[in-house]
C-alpha cells in the first residue's frame, strides 16, 4: 500500500491509541502526528478521518495537561465535523463534549456548559433518550 496510504494512517492511529492507553505518551505522539499528516495529504484537510485524528491527538495532549495544545485541535475537529457531517451528527456531539471537558478541566465552567448542553441535545435528537451515549452524557 505504501507509507502514505490511509490504511497505514489508520494503523498508526491504532498503535498510538494503544501507547496512549499504556501511558506511553512520547511513543504515541509521533504516531498520531504521522497519521494526521497522511490523512491530510491523502484525503484532504476537511475529511472526517482528519477530524478524528485531530481529536485523538488532542486527547493525548489533555491526558498530559497540555490544554493550550489541545484546544485548537478540538476546535478544528469540531469545524470539520460540522462542515462534513452536519451540525446534528453524533460525532459533532462528541467533539462538543470533548471541548467542554477541556474547558471543565481548566475551570472554564461558563464556556463548558453550553457545549455540554448542545452535545446532549444532539444525542437525544439523533439517538433517542434511551441510548447509552445519552445516558453517559448526563
Amino acid at each position: 500500500l505504501g507509507n502514505d496510504h490511509p490504511d497505514v494512517a489508520t494503523s498508526l492511529n491504532n498503535l498510538a491509541n494503544l501507547y496512549k492507553s499504556q501511558g506511553k505518551y512520547a511513543a504515541a505522539e509521533p504516531l498520531y502526528e504521522e497519521s494526521l499528516r497522511v490523512y491530510k495529504q491523502e484525503l484532504g484537510n476537511d475529511h472526517p478521518d482528519v477530524a478524528a485524528s485531530l481529536n485523538n491527538l488532542a486527547l493525548l495532549y489533555v491526558d498530559q495537561g497540555k490544554y493550550a495544545a489541545a484546544e485548537p485541535l478540538y476546535e478544528e475537529s469540531l469545524q470539520i465535523r460540522k462542515q462534513q457531517l452536519g451540525n446534528d451528527h453524533p460525532d459533532v456531539a462528541a467533539s462538543l463534549n470533548n471541548l467542554a471537558l477541556l474547558y471543565r478541566e481548566q475551570g472554564k465552567y461558563a464556556a463548558a456548559e453550553p457545549l455540554y448542553e448542545e452535545s446532549l441535545r444532539i444525542l437525544r435528537q439523533e439517538l433517542g433518550n434511551d441510548h447509552p451515549d445519552v445516558a453517559e452524557s448526563l
